[in-house]
């Protein structure tokens, strides 16, 4: 539903996303104020979805542990209680924005994400969005209001606070987005849009000024950070555009982005980026007939199981640990269950994502001998015709980036 103009002309809707970085402090809160006004004044129906200003949310979690462990006890805290406390964060962001929004003569209002009808399944911590009922939001834009929106957070159908996990107002964002059918979804952050890879360990990163859902997507679930891979997966689905830029950008023509559509530029087909991710686990089991207790004990300890491998020799998965807070006490119940499950914990890993990865064997020949050259001898691998994998020390992790970049973007 969008808004009218007083000669009957529908105002289009654009959804505004602001990360961590862009509101960290009262300074930059005013920028952004100053940019949500702007939209507003040229015409749009503004909705905007923030994130915890800062490190707000990492703070709150470790508070929350420090609070879990005080008794001596070895305890992680309740998932339940960490939504409760972790919300709050972009609760306090919804707020200041809209008085600063106010401050600068605009009409604003700030929603939770239960208010604003964002709701999730059951699960705490890492929930899904299962449907979007934005009614108080259309109202709202309605009357001429900029609406305001805590992300990363809903409300599941048994009426609890529930969170998205992280990068979960990315989600929020397209979610509300597809909802009110708008016009594009604008993902605001310190950097201007998806490079090949990140510009801080690999210097000679390309800036990619556009992509197709399904490339950023495999981006995101290979550890890329500028937009979620839950997010994307909305935009996909509902063809929102994406348009990933920087905050901190002149808003003028002349500004470099990210511009995310179903069908992006048409080329020979080649790898496009270079992904690193840390803080994983890597498991495996040598009893296939094990898989089924492992697949029962990870669903009762929420534990996700990605790149799960099954052959004749045994099994093997990666849990990403950012999703998985109570991790030390999932951890014991996964070893106390599987007693021959070995879960090596410092290694990282490493991906280049593409086209036509799997079309040839040559690609992944490249790909060994690359990570070879650096040390960076693979514990596992994965191979597909969008991405090929490794699970590497994390120590190589930097090096493996920078040589893979070399051996597949730069020639």
């Amino acid at each position: 539903m969008q808004g009218s103009e007083p000669n009957g002309r529908r105002r289009p809707i654009i959804v505004q996303k602001y990360g961590g970085s862009s509101v960290a402090d009262v300074e930059k809160l005013g920028r952004v104020a100053d940019r949500v006004v702007a939209a507003k004044r040229a015409g749009n129906d503004v909705v905007v979805v923030v994130s915890a200003m800062g490190k707000t949310t990492d703070g709150l979690l470790s508070l929350a542990r420090q609070v879990a462990s005080q008794a001596g006890g070895a305890a992680d805290p309740p998932r339940r209680e960490l939504d409760m406390l972790l919300s709050t964060g972009e609760r306090v962001s919804m707020a200041l924005l809209s008085i600063a929004i106010q401050a600068r003569g605009e009409a604003a209002i700030s929603f939770t994400g239960s208010q604003s009808g964002i709701l999730t399944n059951d699960r705490h911590f890492d929930a899904r969005i299962i449907e979007v009922r934005p009614h108080r939001i259309e109202d709202e834009l309605a009357r001429g209001q900029i609406v305001i929106i805590a992300g990363y957070q809903g409300m599941s159908y048994r009426r609890e606070i529930t969170t998205l996990g992280r990068g979960g107002s990315d989600t929020t964002a397209v979610a509300l987005a597809a909802a009110l059918e708008a016009e594009r979804c604008e993902i605001y952050s310190d950097v201007d849009g998806v490079y090949s890879a990140d510009p801080r360990v690999v210097p000679d990163a390309k800036h990619l000024p556009e992509l197709d859902h399904a490339m950023l997507q495999e981006m995101a679930e290979s550890g890329a950070k500028v937009v979620c891979a839950q997010a994307v997966e909305w935009a996909r689905r509902a063809n929102i555009a994406i348009y990933a830029r920087s905050t901190f950008d002149a808003e003028d023509e002349g500004a470099r982005q990210t511009v995310v559509r179903k069908f992006g530029p048409r080329e020979d087909l080649r790898a496009r980026a270079v992904v690193g991710e840390g803080n994983v686990a890597l498991g495996s089991l040598p009893d296939v007939a094990s898989l089924d207790d492992l697949l029962r004990v990870a669903g009762e300890a929420k534990v996700p199981l990605r790149d799960l491998a099954v052959n004749e020799r045994g099994v093997s998965f990666v849990v990403s640990l950012l999703n998985v807070p109570d991790w030390r006490g999932a951890k014991q119940r996964l070893t106390g269950a599987l007693p021959l499950l070995a879960l090596v914990e410092d290694v990282t890993i490493v991906s280049v994502v593409g086209d036509g990865l799997a079309a040839t064997t040559e690609p992944l020949v490249r790909f060994l001998a690359a990570l070879r050259g650096v040390s960076a001898t693979p514990s596992a691998l994965t191979a597909t015709p969008l991405r090929l994998s490794a699970v590497v020390p994390a120590s190589a992790l930097a090096e493996a980036q920078r040589a893979l970049h070399h051996a597949f973007v730069e020639s």
